[in-house]
């Protein structure tokens, strides 16, 4: 009986096993994350895959700069041989040279080799002067520099991303609110309508309008939800977030908010990090140019070389024998001459290559100028306008609640309220385009000002 109970045990517990395999895991649910604007632009900074990139590629130069500077330090190298010859190569000599008693013109086969031969080496060799590493040494900082740059690049650029995303799903949330409270008042105003039309005080034709709108404005709705949830996928994208973490946005968007610009005080050009940019591609280049001149210069350096080695007919190398060591070391001077005129070629291109990071910055000046021109111009023409379309909401909504309550008393029309419903959705429509192309002209002003 207990082996019979035991084996019926075994096969509950392999079922149940089997079971749950077949049961689809659910993932724990994430807690949702509450980000303010800066926040998320923290967060991007720390994932987003463009600045990962950048600060891969800043560790990627630092190495290099560390191979560079190896290029100073003296190099050691270690060398072993082992040679067999079967056949040892021979030559004909004049045997007549090493004997008087030799007849002139006597050739006989030499071997100079023998079958088994073995090296071991160490050579040693220390730059003492050489343009091209002294060069390389001197523009280490300045490619650290434009690394460094680079990754400032990439991460302003996120920041104007993720700051219009958030912005884009803020302002989108905020419409939606509006266009919820719209439908709550026109569901109140139906079904008043509709006791009202029991009672024989309104025509049919004023509940089918109400019914029109208040479907229309669903419609929105369902629009405005989706527009949020394709806002959030794409801020989460801006951030390098996974798209199953759930978020919060915790900021909100108000007029006064925009309006309260950074005042831009003694703005110069190196505030830009495009400029930075060019300006430390500028100095790269004459580098460059300073590396060929100097390629004209002698290269002068240390070498020592010492081992051992040993030959022999027969192998016999595991038994003690003698070993004939060698040890060798002096100073190589190398000048170049004449290479085809190329140096010179290669200094002219690198030449070239200066003047037009010149021209790349005087052009950068004038864009950077134009682009402060235009920002500081759309900032305030979208301030300008989103005080008036704020000013339009308002005077729209007191028209609707107007419309509201003669309809109620009587003295109004459906069309009157058809009239004002849709002025109300138009002027609250223009004012979240308003206050969006708003915040949007703020950051793009923060930008070209080298203040974001």
């Amino acid at each position: 009986m207990t082996f019979m109970r035991l084996k019926i045990t075994v096969l509950l517990l392999m079922l149940n096993l089997h079971v749950m395999a077949q049961q689809p895991v659910i993932p724990a649910k994430q807690e949702v994350l509450p980000l303010s604007a800066k926040q998320a632009v923290d967060y991007a900074l720390a994932n987003q895959a463009t600045v990962r990139t950048a600060k891969l590629d800043q560790l990627i130069q630092l190495a290099k700069n560390r191979e560079v500077s190896g290029l100073a330090l003296p190099s050691v190298t270690g060398n072993g041989t082992f040679q067999h010859n079967p056949i040892v190569q021979k030559q004909l000599i004049d045997a007549s040279n090493f004997s008087d008693s030799v007849p002139k013109g006597t050739l006989v086969p030499f071997a100079f080799g023998l079958k088994f031969n073995a090296i071991g080496e160490i050579k040693v060799n220390q730059v003492l002067f050489d343009p091209s590493v002294l060069v390389a040494l001197q523009a280490r900082k300045t490619l650290e520099d434009l690394s460094t740059r680079t990754v400032q690049k990439a991460e302003i650029d996120v920041k104007v991303s993720v700051y219009k995303s958030y912005y884009n799903v803020l302002s989108a949330r905020k419409a939606l609110q509006f266009l919820t409270g719209n439908i709550a008042t026109l569901e109140k105003l139906l079904s008043d309508t509709k006791e009202t039309y029991k009672n024989g005080l309104v025509e049919k034709l004023d509940v089918d309008r109400l019914m029109v709108q208040l479907t229309n404005l669903q419609t929105e709705q369902t629009k405005l939800r989706n527009l949020n949830e394709v806002g959030v996928a794409a801020l989460k994208y801006q951030m390098g977030m996974s798209m199953q973490q759930e978020i919060e946005l915790t900021d909100t968007l108000s007029t006064q908010e925009i309006k309260s610009a950074v005042a831009v005080e003694n703005f110069d050009y190196s505030q830009r990090i495009e400029y930075q940019l060019l300006e430390t591609q500028k100095r790269a280049y004459e580098f460059d140019l300073k590396r060929y001149k100097y390629n004209a210069y002698p290269t002068l350096s240390l070498f020592g070389t010492g081992g051992m080695s040993r030959a022999s007919d027969v192998f016999n190398y595991f038994n003690s024998a003698t070993w004939y060591g060698y040890v060798g070391y002096g100073v190589n001077l190398s000048l170049p001459i004449y290479a085809g005129s190329q140096r010179r070629r290669k200094v002219d291109q690198a030449f070239l290559e200066v003047k037009k990071a010149e021209v790349k910055i005087e052009d950068a000046k004038l864009g950077i100028d134009l682009e402060r021109s235009q920002s500081s111009s759309n900032l305030r023409n979208n301030i300008l306008t989103l005080d008036a379309q704020e000013s339009n909401m308002k005077l729209a909504q007191e028209v609707y609640n107007m419309t509201q309550i003669k309809y109620r008393e009587g003295v109004g029309s459906s069309l009157e309220m058809s009239t004002a419903e849709n002025d109300l959705l138009t002027a609250q429509n223009n004012y979240f385009s308003a206050l969006y192309n708003a915040v949007v002209a703020k950051v793009d002003y923060l930008k070209a000002n080298g203040k974001l």
